[in-house]
């Protein structure tokens, strides 16, 4: 879809000019982080992805083949030269100039005729093969869209994850100066001291693997926008809060347009049909006419003649190819009855999924996450008192640190979800205006 390509480009434009990954390595020399939205990454990735280029390609073909099919077949010119004499020459009572020999010089001109309605069909088998080539097109962009969101908000979890290790850590720390006080007060045992350290040490190794899981997801994210060197440095511009926080639009809440590999499906089961007319046309056989002039001096110097040509079809009655073309029209009739179920199938799913990661959200986001923070804050200060033990300041950390992080998996689960139902509705990300 030319116009709709150059729409993408116009819309990225600015963005691949800010945002190209491929310049992001000279902003280390001002020791700047590049940022990335996700909504930036998704335009980028609609002019840039491999796969959508490739996709685009097809959809060319499928308009040549449709050009193709629209152009009648060319005429067939022969020439020839006959009665050359070999013992002795061909001169005439005309003369003995090439044009006064008794050669027999015929120019045929041939042409062949479709009749059946093959050309009609030929051409209502491109027309379809086009249209499922821009559905695929449709739908590799809306496949493009949740595996870029999936991809960015990776990308945001593991960075999340990586953080809120690093702060418990930090917390665990300053916990280990409270202890370092009463252990020189005599309050604590070396041991229970260690622990503190040791359980710091533990969520500073943690935070590292996600660190290095983060900058794993942000080379995924660069390949699906066509990044040819990925280097992953880059931080992404948005928070899976603020994105968890977006709800559905009520134009969304019900299924839109038709899926585009529904449409694709459909498209295809229209050539299938297209294909097997043409396949029982092809039983009448196509006639030729061809006009001739023959040049044959002296008595009958110039003549000419028209002639008809046409197969018998004695034997061959393209019985193979019309059960052929039948059995690929029933299975494309299958394939689109198969996808209604699942698409319908995969709506209802991805309602229920949506339904229960907004509910995990909602209630960590809003219950859990801010009771365990007044809970650690509690049992901190208790233990800065000497009011509560070792193990349960440790039992509060890990509790708080565990809330923190289903909470961020909440919000990434939300994003996803949410994401997924627009898709499988067909309302995937549009183009800025």
């Amino acid at each position: 879809m030319p116009s709709q390509k150059s729409g993408y480009r116009k819309v990225v434009a600015t963005v691949v000019a800010a945002l190209s990954l491929s310049a992001f390595s000279a902003t280390a020399q001002t020791n700047l982080v590049p940022t990335l939205s996700l909504n930036d990454a998704k335009q980028v990735a609609f002019l840039r992805n491999w796969d959508l280029l490739a996709a685009q390609k097809d959809v060319d073909q499928a308009t040549a083949q449709r050009w193709v099919a629209k152009e009648f077949p060319n005429p067939t010119l022969s020439l020839s030269t006959t009665k050359i004499s070999t013992d002795r020459g061909n001169g005439t009572s005309l003369g003995n100039g090439f044009g006064d020999r008794s050669y027999d010089s015929i120019v045929a001109v041939n042409q062949l005729f479709e009749i059946g309605g093959k050309r009609t069909h030929r051409k209502e088998s491109a027309a379809a093969g086009e249209a499922a080539a821009k559905a695929r097109f449709a739908e590799a962009r809306r496949q493009l869209d949740l595996a870029v969101t999936r991809a960015y908000v990776s990308a945001l979890l593991a960075g999340e994850n990586s953080r809120i290790l690093r702060e418990s850590a930090q917390s665990l720390r300053k916990e280990a100066g409270i202890a370092e006080v009463r252990f020189k007060a005599g309050d604590i045992s070396a041991a229970d001291k260690a622990q503190i350290e040791i359980a710091a040490e533990r969520l500073e190794i943690d935070a590292e693997s996600a660190e290095a899981t983060a900058q794993a997801a942000r080379l995924a994210v660069e390949i699906l926008l066509g990044e040819k060197s990925p280097g992953g440095h880059w931080a992404p511009g948005d928070s899976l809060e603020g994105l968890a926080g977006t709800p559905i639009m009520t134009s969304q809440e019900s299924p839109g347009a038709l899926r585009p590999d529904l449409v694709a499906a459909e498209a295809a089961a229209r050539k299938a049909s297209a294909d097997l007319s043409l396949q029982k046309s092809l039983r009448y056989p196509d006639p030729s006419l061809f006009v001739q002039y023959e040049h044959e001096p002296a008595d009958k110097p110039s003549t000419v003649g028209v002639g008809i040509s046409i197969p018998l079809p004695l034997w061959n009655h393209n019985r193979g190819g019309i059960a052929g073309a039948d059995a690929a029209r029933e299975q494309a009739e299958f394939q689109v009855n198969k996808l209604r179920a699942q698409i319908s199938a995969e709506i209802s799913s991805a309602e229920l999924a949506y339904a229960d990661a907004t509910s995990r959200f909602d209630r960590y986001h809003g219950k859990i996450q801010p009771r365990s923070e007044e809970i650690r804050k509690t049992v901190s200060f208790a233990y800065s008192k000497g009011g509560a033990s070792l193990l349960d300041l440790l039992a509060a950390e890990r509790s708080h640190n565990e809330a923190r992080l289903a909470t961020t998996q909440a919000e990434a689960d939300a994003v996803v979800a949410r994401t997924t139902l627009q898709n499988a509705r067909s309302f995937p990300s549009p183009p800025k205006p």
